[in-house]
């Protein structure tokens, strides 16, 4: 339990549309059981640009198959998705009954409305202005999700969309917690979401080098900590947590998860495009959820890595988790599940947000796979093969997540007895 003074912020529910799984359940069970989300992708498009990269972790469950018509022609998927996992994390917090003004949305995205602005573009350029989506601009922007959730659920105490690339996810949960914690909402709807399975980021994405190549085993390719690793995933998916005050949850007699005891923010201020090879930002992200948590560092058991599967994102993790931690590394068992999931980029911190949660309420690490020649400048505990059980009592797990422009952001959530 938090020993601070300010407001509780617990999770009473999770929601999921991912590679693995529909929704929360058939995702954690498919990581579990060490089942790869990566796959050919079946577009015609990735002939027709000749991509150098032909598969990604594309969504398990189509969102055709769960929306309606109308709600697939008026959003982008990145709003489709948050839309999917923030219906079933609603049903599954018991569909609190909080006034409007009392509750708060905050999805993020890195990217947004990629498909629709494109598609938009085209639309102009062959066929003229006249024939552009009138709901085009709307629809594009990196904050429709936020405002297709708010609008589906009257949330009216707040709709923000944090923008930080790959920790957009983590980032709107972290600011969930200020949002409770100042008294402008009782409940928060936060997660993230990614629709980038598209062939602009993943061309610009393979020109940078940062994509496997492994065409020819996709299920193989995402394999952090692996002498063979060779670049990310590109995967897609929303996420989202329904959080709210201890105090609130009790009240209305709701099932709690875990505790959100804090978040830890910094920035690498390095590079563009890669992380400070001595994991220094990261390491004080780490450092700030610890000290903002009033954590000891020997209740954290469990870690949910960023781990993206580049041979230098993996090793400057590693030293920014052993600069972070010292002596008590030893007892912190490290997940890896995007070499299950893939990298779904601004969604990746809140999807890893469930794992850490699940894991720390069944007590039990997802094991990563693809690990057949360990590097061994990765000298982590590292869950490989089996799931492993955690210990019993007061535990806490982290959540690491990490994003071009050098944000890193990690969450911290503990059990509750």
């Amino acid at each position: 339990m938090s020993t601070s003074p300010e407001k509780r912020i617990v999770v009473t529910g999770m929601g999921t549309t991912s590679p693995l799984g529909g929704n929360v359940a058939d995702t954690w069970d498919a990581l579990l059981a060490g089942r790869s989300g990566a796959r050919t992708l079946p577009y015609e498009w990735v002939a027709e640009y000749e991509l150098p990269v032909t598969f990604g972790a594309t969504l398990a469950v189509p969102s055709a198959q769960v929306l309606q018509k109308i709600e697939l022609r008026r959003q982008d998927p990145c709003a489709q998705y948050a839309l999917i996992a923030s219906r079933e994390a609603w049903a599954d917090a018991g569909s609190p009954d909080v006034e409007p003004e009392r509750l708060a949305v905050a999805v993020g995205s890195g990217i947004g409305g990629i498909t629709t602005l494109v598609t938009a573009w085209e639309t102009l350029r062959t066929k003229g202005p006249r024939r552009v989506f009138p709901l085009s601009v709307p629809m594009l922007l990196v904050n429709s999700p936020t405002g297709a959730v708010a609008i589906e659920f009257k949330a009216q105490a707040g709709g923000h969309t944090p923008v930080s690339a790959c920790a957009s996810g983590a980032e709107a949960i972290s600011s969930a917690i200020h949002t409770l914690r100042d008294g402008r909402a009782d409940v928060v709807i936060a997660g993230g979401t990614e629709a980038a399975i598209h062939p602009l980021p993943i061309g610009g994405f393979a020109a940078m080098q940062a994509l496997s190549t492994r065409n020819d085993a996709p299920e193989l390719a995402s394999r952090p900590y692996d002498t063979g690793r060779d670049g990310f995933v590109i995967g897609e998916g929303a996420a989202i947590l329904i959080l709210e005050t201890y105090e609130h949850a009790k009240a209305r007699g709701a099932t709690i998860y875990a505790e959100l005891l804090s978040a830890g923010l910094s920035n690498d201020a390095f590079k563009a495009a890669a992380p400070e090879p001595e994991g220094i930002g990261a390491a004080a992200a780490m450092t700030a959820a610890l000290r903002t948590g009033d954590i000891d560092p020997k209740r954290v058991v469990h870690l949910n890595a960023h781990a993206t599967s580049t041979p230098v994102g993996d090793i400057a993790e590693c030293k920014a988790i052993h600069a972070a931690f010292d002596d008590d590394i030893d007892h912190i068992a490290v997940s890896a599940t995007k070499s299950m999931t893939g990298h779904l980029l601004g969604a990746a911190g809140a999807l890893e947000a469930i794992f850490t949660i699940k894991a720390i309420n069944e007590r039990l690490a997802p094991a990563q796979i693809n690990l057949v020649d360990r590097d061994p400048a990765i000298d982590l505990d590292i869950v490989a093969g089996e799931p492993r059980k955690l210990p019993d009592g007061d535990i806490v797990g982290l959540d690491n997540s990490f994003g071009f422009g050098g944000c890193n952001i990690a969450l911290a959530f503990a059990n509750v007895t």
